[in-house]
């Protein structure tokens, strides 16, 4: 196998996928991704369980970060499977959050505590699929409070050495220094592609941390445009903007940037 000039590391929900976790309008572009073996890497908040389904409906055998940089997954034969954390376990973090419900004076729901009907409601998720999203082991998924008291819950989480990210629905308590930006560092140096060049995409502020440490940065905006949180990085030009939402966005970005050179 010819080593890859290029890693496509994307983010999945709201960038490959829309929000009823179509990807279709790229199944193309990734069929001659995988033909010329350039790497497409899952970078998500999504876990292992629902990053192996996506790998296995796609046919990908790339390595992939789950959790918001939480962990790095890969394979590596003859061995097999391996993995690395990069951050606290889920059994560490939700009395954290607990904590955090208690000194913000409001309640703070996990993921985990919810429903099916609610998970179904607020996600598109039932049966197995919301229990493989519900299944953490290194971050712990809520609904976010008011806007106007997420500040004080960032400080407090910064008190106790942890972190708040936002993605398209939910928030994300990890632990201090857990990123997809780090885990992707980690990730090129565990594998010895220092020299790799990055196309990174994404859609929320959970993705910061990627497009920021990517060579070339994306990002795909939703129907009613980019993420209000990313705007600045296009409109300084640090960051490109797809020319289409989700799906169709993130193949005409690929194509451009690392099929058509």
């Amino acid at each position: 196998m010819n080593e890859p000039i290029w890693w496509v590391v994307t983010d999945l929900d709201g960038t490959l996928m829309d929000h009823r976790y179509d990807w279709s309008p790229a199944a193309e572009t990734l069929r001659v991704m995988r033909q010329r073996e350039i790497p497409v890497i899952p970078c998500t908040s999504k876990t292992a369980e629902e990053v192996e389904r996506f790998r296995a409906e796609v046919g990908l055998q790339d390595p992939y970060i789950v959790e918001n940089g939480g962990a790095i997954h890969g394979e590596m034969p003859p061995m097999g499977a391996w993995q690395q954390a990069l951050g606290p376990t889920w059994n560490e973090l939700k009395p954290q959050l607990q904590r955090l419900a208690a000194d913000l004076g409001e309640p703070l729901r996990a993921l985990d505590d919810l429903s099916e009907s609610e998970g179904e409601h607020l996600l598109g998720l039932s049966g197995e699929g919301l229990l493989q999203a519900q299944r953490r082991r290194c971050s712990v998924p809520f609904l976010p409070p008011a806007e106007s008291i997420r500040p004080r819950l960032q400080q407090l989480a910064a008190q106790r050495e942890l972190a708040i990210v936002q993605g398209n629905r939910m928030a994300h308590l990890l632990g201090a220094g857990v990123s997809k930006g780090r885990a992707l560092a980690v990730l090129k140096h565990r594998l010895g592609a220092e020299h790799v060049r990055v196309l990174g995409l994404g859609d929320s502020p959970n993705d910061l941390p990627l497009l920021e440490a990517a060579d070339v940065a994306v990002v795909v905006p939703g129907h009613d445009g980019p993420h209000p949180a990313l705007r600045e990085g296009v409109e300084s030009g640090r960051f490109q903007l797809a020319a289409f939402p989700h799906a169709r966005g993130w193949a005409d970005a690929v194509r451009r940037n690392v099929l058509n050179r």
